[in-house]
């Protein structure tokens, strides 16, 4: 029973990523705005119901990477070392990021990479459905607060200062790739500019936030969306 339960989810991710793939590959070569879900559900071999199935929008095709990074920044939080503020802990994250020239951090000159993110952000239906994972890494990192005695609106108010620090760094970032530097010529003002937002910020929120997990109490675990 178990086998068969792992080989039904194998299929499933398997069915997930040919999707998402097949719509990506659409996108880039006509459009966002000229391939519509009858394309997808067609290049892929399934019907439009079974695509609904795991993508409940077009714009998720495309954006459901993001997805894997809805609980990241809650992570870097929960799991950082004692005495290591969560400004300081996430600060020290990017940094490593840009360093790997991780995409998520808009410091990346791969073709492949340069082509998604000049969709991204040449498509407002898509910048409006971003709005909707950016929603949820605000409310997976505001209930760490919260589980650390942070009161809610405290909680809330520095995930949302600490989200939006990463997500404008990573705009900036693909500014610099976009105008035509590479990752490499960008790196240095990269680092300054990570520098320099998150000082402004860890002068308000290492005030109200605690410098670590209260001993021996563990943050109350958030399900990921659906």
């Amino acid at each position: 029973m178990e086998n068969t339960t792992g080989l039904r989810e194998n299929k499933k991710l398997r069915t997930r990523h040919r999707l998402a793939a097949t719509a990506l590959e659409l996108f880039l070569e006509r459009g966002f705005d000229a391939v519509s879900v009858a394309d997808v559900a067609a290049a892929a071999e399934v019907s439009k119901p079974t695509l609904f199935r795991y993508f409940p929008s077009k714009e998720d095709l495309l954006l459901d990477r993001f997805a894997d990074h809805q609980d990241e920044a809650a992570r870097i939080v929960r799991e950082r070392p004692a005495g290591r503020t969560p400004v300081g802990a996430v600060h020290e994250h990017f940094l490593a990021a840009l360093a790997e020239r991780d995409p998520i951090t808009g410091l990346c000159d791969h073709p492949n990479v340069k082509a998604f993110a000049r969709l991204l952000y040449s498509t407002a239906s898509l910048q409006t459905r971003l709005g909707h994972y950016t929603d949820r890494e605000v409310e997976l990192l505001a209930a760490v607060f919260e589980a650390e005695a942070v009161t809610p609106l405290a909680a809330r108010l520095a995930a949302i200062h600490l989200v939006a620090v990463r997500h404008e760094l990573g705009r900036e970032n693909w500014r610099r790739i976009d105008s035509g530097q590479s990752a490499d010529e960008a790196y240095e003002a990269a680092v300054a500019d990570a520098d320099q937002a998150f000082a402004m910020v860890a002068d308000g929120l290492d005030r109200a936030l605690p410098a670590a997990p209260p001993a021996g109490r563990a943050p109350t675990p958030v399900a990921p969306s659906a």
